[in-house]
């Protein structure tokens, strides 16, 4: 079986959650014997994993059984209109003829998730494959491009909805193209029964169209050194975009009341976004300037240093359709307090599960696991001994199912 598959990010490029899943899951496919063609927006330096990385240029001339194309194109993780606008609306002609190319970036989001799409008819034309498989809403159009030059069934997979981005209420094209993409598709995969349940309402999408594949952990032998940054001191980490969804404003808001129980206890911020800055002021404003520290957007080893440096992780997200990070955390052996309004709750058990706005019993939880050292171990004992059962074989045999029903 041979899968085209589009999307927008690939770890360790950029490595968010969507890259960390697309990584996974096609180590997952191919060790299934599906050979597997990944379509990504930009190459960002020399990437070694278990796909060959080329060139579009090269995929013309020397088509390899493995492979990860790059079509020239300035999409990024987690980009929206504004963030695209800021970085190519004024000067989009210049950049692209830094690249060598005549033809221009997009003025701005939309047009240029149009232009990654026709850029998928020439690839869809030219390479053999029985099913196409699309991440997230910048590539359904190219995974709708591909189908319709090549006959092949279309499945989408979503990871993040317009409603999970913008806290309810999604910016309209986005939404149209989500929805446009869901109805054009032959089958749907979601992260999680709570993003199933997204789809199901908002979209006007059938459930039965809808299966339901969790995202895993990918466990390595690779060992990375974490050495404490106080013995004294108790950490409290979240990790990830600090935007809305993510609730980095309840985070600070737990941080204070866990302060005033565990002086000792610090609160490590690791990540970017757009309310990073109010977020600093809020800190500021709670008298938290000497117990907070912002450690910006880490990548590789840096962000297994800070798991292991824990004592507990908090995703307080809004809305979280998975959530691969508490996994992680898990693995590198710190409990989590996690929100219930994640895809991830649905498949860890050893995790204390709050609500995002209750942020006195998120309080009283973190501070339960930093006080007592017996609570702290039997979670990370039981949720390593959980976290052996959920793995990306078992995700990609899923998807593989799904392929098998559309192909029919």
């Amino acid at each position: 079986m041979k899968v085209l598959m589009f999307g927008w990010e690939f770890a360790p490029i950029y490595s968010g959650g969507l890259g960390v899943a697309c990584a996974g899951l096609t180590k997952g496919l191919v060790k299934n014997n599906v050979e597997v063609t990944f379509i990504i927006p930009k190459k960002t330096g020399d990437i070694q994993t278990h796909v060959n990385l080329v060139s579009a240029a090269e995929m013309m001339e020397n088509v390899t059984t493995f492979q990860q194309i790059c079509i020239n194109s300035p999409l990024m993780p987690y980009m929206n209109s504004e963030s695209y606008q800021k970085a190519f609306g004024q000067n989009f002609t210049a950049a692209r003829k830094n690249e060598g190319s005549e033809s221009l970036y997009g003025q701005n989001l939309f047009e240029e998730v149009h232009r990654y799409a026709e850029a998928a008819i020439k690839i869809a034309e030219q390479e053999t494959f029985d099913v196409i498989h699309a991440h997230d809403w910048m590539t359904y159009k190219a995974g709708i491009n591909a189908k319709k030059v090549s006959g092949k069934p279309l499945v989408l997979h979503i990871h993040n909805t317009a409603f999970d981005r913008s806290g309810g209420h999604p910016s309209q094209q986005e939404y149209d193209i989500e929805k446009h993409g869901f109805h054009s598709a032959d089958k749907i995969i979601a992260v999680s029964n709570y993003t199933k349940n997204m789809v199901t309402k908002h979209y006007g999408v059938h459930p039965d169209k809808v299966d339901v594949v969790h995202n895993a952990v990918d466990f390595d032998d690779h060992y990375v050194d974490a050495p404490r940054i106080s013995e004294k001191d108790k950490i409290v980490l979240f990790l990830g975009r600090i935007t809305l969804q993510k609730g980095p404003d309840y985070f600070v808001e737990m941080a204070r009341k866990v302060a005033d129980m565990i002086p000792e206890a610090k609160f490590v911020v690791a990540g970017s976004g757009d309310m990073e800055a109010r977020m600093i002021l809020r800190a500021a404003e709670l008298g938290l300037g000497d117990k907070m520290l912002f450690a910006g957007f880490l990548k590789g080893d840096d962000i297994t240093r800070a798991y292991k440096m824990a004592d507990v992780y908090v995703m307080p997200s809004v809305s979280e359709p998975f959530g691969i990070t508490p996994l992680e955390s898990i693995k590198n052996g710190t409990p989590v307090v996690i929100s219930k309004t994640s895809g991830v709750s649905e498949v860890v058990s050893n995790a204390i599960k709050v609500d995002f706005w209750d942020i006195d019993r998120m309080a009283n939880m973190v501070a339960g696991i930093l006080k007592y050292a017996p609570l702290k171990e039997t979670m990370t004992e039981e949720g390593l001994r959980e976290l052996q059962k959920i793995s990306w074989d078992n995700s990609a045999m899923k998807c593989i199912d799904v392929y098998n029903q559309v192909m029919k």
